[in-house]
């Protein structure tokens, strides 16, 4: 039996970065606009200084105006807020990015719901998760990680989902939800299953297609997939790693890989998978909204 093709989603995200860094250029040349991208960073939370940095570091390569607020742990609510309230009104800033988790005194979603739709790059504002869920993907902005789970999902199908069963383990509003919306325009047949789902090995071997996003270590083993299936993992999880040395540990996604490598006809590794597309698609977010920011039509699909 052959080995599944593994999705190599760094080598993906480098394409897709590269394609959004000569539009970026074209649209410099054409409007004198740089694609403005604000990150707001509030605590030190070591994760989140990581994924922060290396937005930066991605936005400027594509060759955009980059702009990093770090505040302290202890910041106000007032004072997170009048920052947002500044980058909405400023013309040169057209993506903003609020890092989460927010200290616990901050009311998370009073902070996403005043960044204006149109700068949402997350795609969390209710505007944007109404347009997804109206199918109008030409007006949203739609949340990172599901649209890069889907390209590389599309890319692995040969350009095409169209009539695939395609089940989603997970049902979280950030990656769950919207990456079954996105199927569903894909003409993909959508199941959301999750741990209350009866029978979820069942649910899961009839899918064609399986996106993992239910943020629990190795859970889906390879008895539970289908021959030939196309597995896109989106799970982030830390183990201990004894064999590495005492107290280290490593990183795995919700599939049991080892096995499930052996029974897919593809399947993203954990990492080096999902996890740089959630970058690319942001930067492809943000030189979005700056087109539209500037009444210029949205470029041709990324997939």
């Amino acid at each position: 039996m052959s080995d599944a093709t593994i999705i190599d989603g760094k080598a993906t995200a480098a394409s897709v970065t590269d394609e959004i860094s000569a539009r970026a250029a074209r649209l410099v040349e054409a409007t004198g606009v740089k694609p403005g991208l604000a990150v707001v960073l509030v605590g030190e939370d070591p994760a989140s200084q990581v994924y922060v940095k290396s937005k930066g570091k991605m936005a400027q390569k594509c060759g955009f105006h980059s702009v990093q607020h770090t505040l302290p742990a202890d910041a106000s609510e007032i004072d997170i807020l009048s920052l947002v309230t500044e980058l909405n009104n400023d013309p040169e800033i057209h993506g903003i990015l609020v890092q989460l988790p927010l200290p616990k005194h901050v009311d998370e979603g009073k902070v996403l719901q005043l960044i204006k739709p149109e700068k949402d790059v997350d795609g969390f504002h209710p505007v944007n998760v109404g347009l997804l869920g109206a199918g109008q993907t030409e007006k949203a902005l739609v949340p990172c990680t599901p649209a890069g789970s889907v390209l590389l999902a599309k890319r692995a199908a040969g350009g095409n989902l169209s009539g695939m069963n395609a089940v989603v383990v997970g049902r979280s509003n950030i990656v769950g939800k919207p990456v079954a919306q996105l199927l569903l325009q894909e003409n993909c047949t959508v199941t959301i299953a999750h741990s209350r789902t009866k029978d979820l090995e069942g649910v899961i071997g009839g899918a064609d297609l399986l996106v993992a996003a239910v943020g629990r270590p190795e859970m889906i083993k390879s008895d539970w997939i289908k021959k030939g299936a196309i597995v896109i993992d989106v799970g982030i999880n830390r183990i201990p790693a004894p064999e590495k040395g005492e107290g280290k540990t490593r990183l795995v996604g919700d599939v049991d890989f080892a096995s499930a490598s052996k029974v897919a006809g593809s399947i993203t590794p954990v990492p080096g998978g999902v996890g740089p597309m959630t970058i690319a698609m942001l930067m492809a977010n943000t030189l979005t909204a700056a087109r539209r920011q500037q009444n210029l039509p949205d470029e041709a699909p990324l997939f």
